[in-house]
């Protein structure tokens, strides 16, 4: 029984050496290789976030499972997003790979895991989604490729998306048993409600332009297009006042759940308010004097 277990285990390291040669590597460095290569997956990081002139850019980096929103991604996009925003103005949400993201990594979600954890899977989930829109500056997806179940409630969460023409977008759950509830939230509100039920009962994705057509994403672009327009968008948000861009979000969001009547009455006070801001009087003075603003922040 030794000598076969000890047959088998020369076979595999001949095995494994005859495919490294074949894609170049040489057999002296098999081991550090794959010792290198262990270690390098064992730190990388699940998202890359840079910062320069007020715009941030949280990359998710985690191709090898299509930027699955595990608990732990989920755990790291949340103190990404909310960490210093001293001089914060915009943030853009991107991926690194064909996928944006595929939702929820689903070896979390089998039945071997405990109700409380998957309790905390869709707790945290939720408080991402809710942060973006809490947020006081924009939140931009930069999306190539594919956005599905949470990805795609991710994308429908963000104020505003810039899309490339390959994109595609589905809540496909319920071809798994698992039907996408949670993606449902902000899939409900960003596209009319037959679309997407659509969606839901079918799981069958919508293409760029049909996203851009039913009001899931702001702009489709040529592939090679995409960071271009996503940052003539967000430094046109830095040149205008940090603080009217954050009075103007948080009321966009809580108008919208308001009746009509109500929403205008609501609407009403904020331009008041708005008005009584220096950089609102500034702004105004401004463009009566034929001058580029001077805002306070």
């Amino acid at each position: 029984m030794n000598n076969v277990k000890l047959l088998g285990a020369v076979a595999a390291r001949t095995l494994c050496r005859v495919s490294l040669q074949q894609c170049g590597v040489p057999t002296c460095v098999v081991g550090v290789s794959r010792r290198w290569a262990h270690t390098q997956t064992a730190v990388q990081p699940l998202t890359l976030t840079t910062q320069e002139n007020g715009i941030r850019t949280i990359c998710l980096n985690d191709p090898r499972k299509r930027n699955a929103l595990s608990l732990a991604m989920l755990k790291t996009l949340y103190n990404e997003l909310t960490r210093d925003q001293e001089e914060l103005r915009v943030i853009i949400l991107k991926a690194k790979g064909p996928v944006f993201s595929a939702g929820h990594d689903l070896k979390e979600l089998r039945g071997t895991e405990n109700k409380e954890f998957h309790e905390e899977v869709f707790s945290t989930c939720s408080n991402v989604m809710n942060v973006i829109q809490d947020l006081p500056v924009p939140v931009i997806a930069q999306v190539h490729g594919l956005a599905t179940a949470a990805g795609c409630q991710l994308v429908a969460t963000c104020d505003i998306a810039v899309v490339s023409e390959n994109s595609q977008f589905a809540t496909p759950g319920v071809n798994v048993g698992l039907f996408c509830t949670s993606p449902g939230v902000a899939v409900g509100r960003a596209v009319p409600r037959k679309v997407a039920l659509d969606m839901l009962f079918t799981g069958h994705p919508i293409s760029a332009q049909d996203a851009l057509l039913h009001g899931l994403v702001s702009k489709v672009v040529p592939d090679d297009q995409v960071e271009e327009e996503t940052m003539k968008i967000a430094e046109r948000v830095c040149d205008t006042s940090q603080r009217v861009i954050a009075l103007g979000k948080a009321s966009f969001y809580a108008q919208m759940a308001l009746e009509k009547k109500n929403a205008y009455r609501f609407a009403e006070k904020i331009m008041v308010e708005n008005l009584g801001l220096e950089d609102g009087k500034e702004g105004i003075t401004a463009f009566i004097q034929k001058r580029k603003p001077e805002w306070t922040k």
